[in-house]
C-alpha cells in the first residue's frame, strides 16, 4: 500500500493513558468502515479509509488497486479487532486481528494476525498500510487480483493463471471429493478450497515459509480456522511449479490426497503419526486405481531389492520437506503400504475405525498401540513384523 503524504505527519511524541484508549477506539472505528466497505463491496468507502479526498492520486490507485485484488473472492464475512495500538504522534501502528469467511464453504471465521500503519490528518485516522503480523503468513490477495472459478463440490481461487487452468482444478477437485466420501464417509463438508498462487514463491508467503522448502512439493493442505479448534477449514494450497509437471494421474492423485486431509482433519490429532495421516491420504488417492505397488512405492522398491526392508514404520521426522528425497519418498509410501496392508488384511471399514480411534486420544504416547489392540486386536509389535514382511512381499 502506498504512504500518506508527509503533510499528514504532525509532532511526534508518545500517547499514552486516555488519549491512546480513544485512539483506540477512533482506530477501531476506521476499521469497522474499512470492513463494511469490504462486506459491501463499495471501493469509494474502502478508499476513503486509507487517503482523503484531497490526496495524491497514486496513493488513492494503490487502495483501489488492493480493493479489486481482494473483490474476486466470494466473503461471507470481514471484520478487525484492534488488540493492540502503539502511538506517536499523528502517526500509530495497530495490531488487529482479521476475521473472515469464505461464502458457503467456512463455518466459523478464519482468523490471521495483521499489522496496520496508520496517520492522522484533519482529525481523523487513514489506514496507510495493512500487511501480515510478524508470525502470520500472506493472503492469496495479497498476491495480485483473486480469480474465483466454482466447481460442483469445489472453489479455486487463483492468482495470475487463466480460467482455464484453474477450471482445471475445480474437475479434479469435483472427481476427489466423491472418491474420499466414498472411503472416509459423509461426516465432513464434503467441500473443499483449491487455492492457486502464480509460483512456488507465492505458495511459500501463503505457508509463511520458506520457498527452498516446498520445491519439490506439488500441493499442501494447511488448516487456518473454521468448524472448531479441533476441525479447522483447510485450504489446499498448490505448488504450480511441482504441480504442473505431473501427468494427469499425479494430478488427481495429488488433488485426492489434499481431500483426504480436509476430510480426516477433525479426526487427526496431535496423537495422529503423519505415517498414518499420510499414509492413509496416499491410500484414498491411490485407492480404484490399479496401481500396484512397486508401481506406486519405487524408491521403497529399491530398497528392498538392495536388502534395506526398514526396521520400523516412518517416523514423523522422516517427512520433512527439507531432507533427502528419497528419504521422504519411502517415508510416505512406508505410511501408504501400511494402509493398504489394514485395508487388505482387517478391511477398509476398519482401517477409517483405526484411524479415528488414534485420533481421538489426546496424547501421542500409547495411541497407536491403544488403537491397534482396540480395533485390529493386534500389537504394536506384530504390527510391524507384519508390516515388513508386506512390504518384503509386495516389493520383493
Amino acid at each position: 500500500m502506498g504512504v500518506l503524504l508527509a503533510a499528514l505527519t504532525a509532532s511526534a511524541g508518545c500517547g499514552g493513558g486516555s488519549g491512546t484508549d480513544s485512539a483506540s477506539g477512533d482506530v477501531q472505528r476506521v476499521l469497522d468502515t474499512r470492513a463494511a466497505a469490504v462486506r459491501d463491496g463499495s471501493e469509494r468507502e474502502f478508499v476513503a479509509t486509507q487517503a482523503p479526498a484531497t490526496l495524491a492520486a497514486g496513493e488513492r490507485a494503490a487502495a483501489r488497486t488492493e480493493f479489486r485484488n481482494l473483490r474476486g473472492v466470494p466473503l461471507a464475512d470481514w471484520a478487525y479487532r484492534v488488540t493492540g495500538l502503539h502511538r506517536s504522534g499523528d502517526r500509530a501502528t495497530a495490531d488487529a486481528e482479521l476475521r473472515y469467511r469464505i461464502e458457503g464453504y467456512d463455518r466459523a471465521p478464519i482468523v490471521t494476525g495483521r499489522t496496520l500503519s496508520l496517520a492522522r490528518a484533519d482529525g481523523r485516522w487513514y489506514v496507510t498500510a495493512d500487511r501480515p503480523a510478524k508470525d502470520s503468513s500472506q493472503q492469496l490477495w495479497e498476491q495480485g487480483a483473486v480469480m474465483a472459478v466454482r466447481g460442483e463440490h469445489s472453489l479455486v481461487l487463483g492468482v495470475g493463471r487463466p480460467r482455464d487452468a484453474l477450471r482445471h482444478y475445480a474437475e479434479l477437485a469435483d472427481r476427489a471429493v466423491p472418491a474420499v466420501r466414498e472411503a472416509w464417509g459423509e461426516d465432513w463438508s464434503r467441500r473443499v478450497v483449491v487455492l492457486v498462487p502464480k509460483s512456488l514463491d507465492g505458495m511459500a508467503g501463503l505457508l509463511g515459509a520458506p520457498a527452498s522448502g516446498y520445491r519439490g512439493i506439488a500441493a499442501v493442505t494447511t488448516g487456518e480456522a473454521g468448524g472448531s479448534a479441533k476441525a479447522p477449514a483447510d485450504r489446499i494450497i498448490v505448488n504450480p511449479d511441482a504441480y504442473g509437471v505431473l501427468g494427469a494421474f499425479g494430478r488427481q492423485v495429488v488433488l485426492t490426497h489434499e481431500t483426504t486431509h480436509v476430510a480426516t482433519r477433525a479426526s487427526t490429532s496431535a496423537a495422529t503419526p503423519l505415517w498414518l495421516s499420510e499414509g492413509y491420504a496416499d491410500w484414498v488417492g491411490y485407492r480404484g486405481t490399479g496401481r500396484t505397488a512397486p508401481q506406486a512405492a519405487p524408491e521403497l522398491a529399491r530398497a528392498v531389492a538392495e536388502g534395506r526392508v526398514p526396521d520400523v514404520l516412518p517416523g514423523d521426522e522422516d517427512f520433512g520437506f527439507g531432507g533427502d528425497a528419497g528419504s521422504l519418498a519411502r517415508a510416505y509410501e512406508g505410511g501408504w503400504l501400511a494402509c493398504r496392508m489394514i485395508a487388505e488384511r482387517w478391511g477398509e471399514v476398519r482401517l477409517g475405525e483405526f484411524y479415528r480411534a488414534v485420533g481421538e486420544r489426546e496424547k501421542r504416547a500409547g495411541a497407536v498401540e491403544a488403537g491397534l489392540e482396540e480395533v485390529l486386536g493386534t500389537s504394536l509389535e506384530e504390527f510391524t513384523g507384519l508390516w515388513r514382511a508386506y512390504v518384503r512381499d509386495r516389493l520383493g
